[in-house]
C-alpha cells in the first residue's frame, strides 16, 4: 500500500517523508553502483588507474559529513534531506551522456554527495522523530524496503542491459529518484516541539563507545565491499551472472528480513544483537581467508550481508545516550568517523593482499570485529 501505513506510535508524516526519499535513493544509488563497473569499462574505457582513482574520489563526500552541519545554518533539515535525494538521481541520471574521465568524476562526487549528506540526515531525522521504541522498528522497515528498492533496481538492470543502452538505464534510474527529491521538497513533515538541534561540531566524552564502534564499523564496512565480492571474482572466479544472482539472493532476504531486525532490538537488546553480528563476523572474515570452496564463500558473502544489517543497533544504542540537540550534528560527525577508513583500508588491504595473500585483509577484519565485540559488552553500562 503507498503510502504506506506506519508502525504504531509512529509519526505518520515524517514516516512518509522518511519512506518516499529512502526508495528514491536507494533506486538511484543502486542503479549507478549496479551499472557503473560496465560503463567504465565499455563505454568511457576508463583503465584500472582511473577506475580506482573515481572510486577513492566517491567516497570523499562520506568523509565531509560534516559539511552538514554549516549546511543547516541555511537550510532545514528535512530540505537537505530532500535536495540531497534530488542531487543523488541528478548525479546517476547524467553519468550515461558523459562517458569520459573528467566528467565522470564529476557525476559520481554529484551522485555520492547526495547520498551520503541524505544518509546522514536520514538517520538524524529517525533519531528526533521516534521514540526509542518505535525507532527499530521503523530502520527495520526502511532497510526493507531498501532491500527490495535494490531487488527491483538489480531486476530491471538484469533484464534491460541487452536492449537499452547505458545511457537510459542510468536515466531511467536517476530520473526515479530526482522525481522522489522533488516531491519530498514540496512535503514538511517537521514537528516544531521538537528540540531545536546544534548547528555546531559536536564531541563529548559520553559518546566514545558509540565513536569507536563507529570508526570499527566503517573498516569492517570497506574490507566487506572492497574484498569479500574481489575474492569471489578474482579467487574463485565467480561470473558476472553469478554476481547478480547472488545480489538479488542477499536483497531478497534483506527485504522479508530487516523488518524483523527492529523488533528483536527491542526484544534482547542492543548488546546482545550486536555480539551476535560481531561473533558472526569473526567467523566468516575467518572463513573468507580459509575456505577453498566457491560455493562456502557465496553463503559467506550472503551471511555477511545479512548480518552487517544489524548495525541498525549502533544507532538506536546512540539515541539512547544522547541529548536532544546532539542528533543532527553527532549523525554528520559519524558519517566523517565511518568513511576514516575509506581513505587508507582499500589501499593497505589491498598492499597486503599482493604482498603476503588474500587471507591477510580477512584476518585484520576478524580481529575488528573481535575488537568490536568486547566494546559491546559495556553498552548497557553506558546507557544506564
Amino acid at each position: 500500500m503507498f503510502p504506506p501505513n506506519p508502525p504504531k506510535g509512529a509519526d505518520p508524516r515524517m514516516y512518509f517523508f522518511l519512506f518516499l526519499l529512502t526508495l528514491g535513493t536507494t533506486l538511484g544509488y543502486q542503479g549507478w553502483t549496479l551499472l557503473y563497473t560496465n560503463f567504465a569499462v565499455e563505454s568511457a574505457h576508463l583503465s584500472a588507474a582511473d577506475n580506482g582513482l573515481v572510486q577513492s574520489l566517491r567516497e570523499v563526500p562520506g568523509l565531509l559529513g560534516f559539511l552538514i552541519i554549516p549546511l543547516l545554518l541555511v537550510m532545514k533539515e528535512h530540505r537537505v534531506a530532500a535536495v540531497a535525494a534530488l542531487a543523488t538521481g541528478l548525479g546517476t541520471a547524467l553519468t550515461g551522456f558523459f562517458p569520459s574521465f573528467v566528467p565522470v568524476i564529476l557525476t559520481t562526487l554529484l551522485m555520492s554527495f547526495g547520498f551520503h549528506f541524505f544518509e546522514a540526515v536520514n538517520q538524524s531525522l529517525l533519531l528526533q522523530y521516534f521514540d526509542v521504541r518505535t525507532t527499530p522498528v521503523v530502520m527495520g522497515k526502511l532497510r526493507g524496503l531498501a532491500a527490495g528498492g535494490s531487488l527491483a533496481a538489480s531486476v530491471f538492470v538484469f533484464f534491460c542491459s541487452d536492449f537499452l543502452p547505458y545511457t537510459m538505464m542510468f536515466l531511467i534510474v536517476g530520473a526515479l529518484c530526482m522525481f522522489t527529491g522533488v516531491w519530498g521538497l514540496f512535503l514538511d513533515p517537521t514537528n516544531k516541539e521538537l528540540p531545536i538541534q546544534s548547528k555546531k561540531m559536536v564531541f563529548r566524552r559520553k559518546y566514545w563507545l558509540f565513536y569507536l564502534l563507529t570508526l570499527f564499523l566503517g573498516a569492517r564496512r570497506q574490507i566487506f565491499i572492497v574484498f569479500a565480492l574481489f575474492l569471489l571474482v578474482e579467487h574463485f572466479r565467480f561470473s558476472v551472472n553469478t554476481v547478480s544472482v547472488l545480489f538479488m539472493i542477499n536483497y531478497a532476504i534483506n527485504w522479508f528480513l530487516n523488518p524483523l531486525i527492529g523488533r528483536t532490538i527491542n526484544r534482547i537488546g542492543e548488546r546482545k544483537l550486536l555480539s551476535i553480528e560481531y561473533s558472526t563476523a569473526i567467523l566468516v572474515f575467518t572463513g573468507y581467508a580459509t575456505t577453498g570452496s566457491a560455493w562456502v564463500a557465496g553463503v559467506l558473502y550472503v551471511i555477511d550481508y545479512i548480518v552487517f544489517n544489524f548495525s541498525i543497533a549502533l544507532r538506536t544504542f546512540f539515541q539512547k545516550i544522547a541529548e536532544p540537540q546532539d542528533i543532527a550534528p553527532t549523525m554528520a560527525v559519524a558519517q566523517t568517523i565511518n568513511h576514516i577508513a575509506a581513505i587508507f583500508v582499500p589501499a593497505l588491504g589491498g598492499w597486503l593482499w599482493v604482498e603476503f595473500g588474500y587471507p591477510i585483509p580477512f584476518f585484520i577484519g576478524a580481529a575488528l570485529s573481535g575488537c568490536s565485540l568486547l566494546l559491546v559488552q559495556i553498552i548497557d553500562r553506558e546507557i544506564r
